[in-house]
Order: C-alpha cells, then sequence, then structure tokens
C-alpha cells in the first residue's frame, strides 16, 4: 500500500447516517439558536443551513455574524445520550486495526464529542491524532487550509500519502482536489466528488491495495 496516513471523517461515517444522531445534534443547534442567541425561530432551520453551506460549518457562520460562546455551543449541541444511538461495529474495528497506515480523526466537530463518540463505537485506541474543528480553526472542512493543517498536524509533507475518508461529497472533492486519494463513504456516487466511494467497510483494503 502506497499510502501511509488515513484521515477518517466522524459523524455519519464511522456510523451509519440513519443513526439519528446527526438529526439529533441539529436539532439542539436550533434550540440554541433559538433560545441562546435569540434568533427568531422561523428563521433559525435556514439560517442554519445557509451557514452550513456559506462557511462549512453552521458554528463558523455563528462566529462570524453573532456573538457565539464556541465551546458552550459545541458542549451543548453534543450533550445527548450516545448509547441511544450508536452501537459498536466489530467488522469495522477489525478492518481499521489491520490497516498499516497511521489513522487519524478530521472532524469539524470538537475533540470532546469525537472522545465520546469513539469510545462509544469502541474505537479510540485506533486513532493516533484528533484532528478537531479547533484544531483548525479558523478554517473547517472542506476549505483548502483546513487539510493543509491537518496534514503539519499528522506530519505530512505530501498529499499522495494521504486518504481522506468522508460521507460528504464536497469534502471528498476538495481532498481529492488537494492532492489526497479521497473516499466518499456513501452509495450514491458522482464522478468528480471523489477518487473512489464505498458502502461496506470490508472494500476498503481492497480500494487501498489497488491505488
Amino acid at each position: 500500500m502506497r499510502f501511509t496516513t488515513i484521515f477518517f471523517d466522524l459523524d455519519d461515517t464511522l456510523y451509519p447516517t440513519d443513526s439519528g444522531l446527526w438529526l439529533a445534534i441539529k436539532e439542539r443547534m436550533n434550540v440554541y439558536m433559538r433560545e441562546r442567541l435569540g434568533i427568531p425561530a422561523e428563521q433559525v432551520s435556514s439560517l442554519r443551513e445557509k451557514y452550513y453551506m456559506q462557511y462549512g460549518t453552521t458554528t463558523r457562520g455563528l462566529q462570524e455574524h453573532h456573538d457565539l460562546d464556541t465551546q458552550d455551543f459545541l458542549a451543548y449541541v453534543h450533550d445527548l445520550p450516545l448509547k441511544n444511538y450508536l452501537t459498536p461495529n466489530p467488522t469495522l474495528r477489525s478492518i481499521i486495526a489491520s490497516l498499516p497506515t497511521r489513522n487519524l480523526i478530521f472532524t469539524n466537530a470538537d475533540s470532546h464529542h469525537a472522545e465520546r463518540v469513539l469510545t462509544a463505537l469502541e474505537l479510540r485506541d485506533l486513532f493516533e491524532i484528533i484532528v478537531d474543528v479547533n484544531a483548525i480553526a479558523p478554517y473547517c472542512k472542506p476549505m483548502p487550509n483546513a487539510f493543509k493543517t491537518a496534514m503539519q498536524i499528522a506530519g505530512e509533507t505530501d498529499p499522495r500519502n494521504c486518504v481522506m475518508i468522508d460521507d460528504l461529497p464536497r469534502t471528498t472533492r476538495a481532498a481529492k482536489d488537494l492532492g489526497m486519494f479521497s473516499l466518499l463513504a456513501q452509495a450514491s456516487f458522482s464522478n468528480g466528488d471523489a477518487n473512489a466511494h464505498l458502502t461496506d467497510w470490508s472494500e476498503l483494503p481492497d480500494i487501498l491495495e489497488r491505488q
């Protein structure tokens, strides 16, 4: 295998998108925006999505346009009983453990949330570093500087040595444009979104070996 480092996205990548966790997080964002920031209820959902599309994360948009206590916001939106949403996947654990690469989490969430999710999934010991939204500030995925910062943290200088696995086409597309090998972790796949895609984690070793 020619790759030395794999960046794994966290939410909706290391667990199924239908778990309900991300929907619950978005609902807590809505509550925070309405109750803590005083944004009119009828504007909350559209504004959340607008910021997400424009800035990469809702958090970045709120930082730009509102008096946001970032750490309070992140703590609030992620304060959920993860055991109600997440179930460990022994197959996934076995596959990641078998990889000869350095494996890092690269997420637009904060490290506390990442630690909790990885612990719930029984995967924490398999990841050397968590590159979170605070580590790449003021950037976030899919900004090119976010990827460059993540590479610096990983000690990588050549993007061709790196793999990015993410569930969002805009993230895998940005990683591909930067020179990484990008894998879209979902069934739908459009030309240019990524170098390849996977729908079953058991496919991962063969995909990487063929490159």
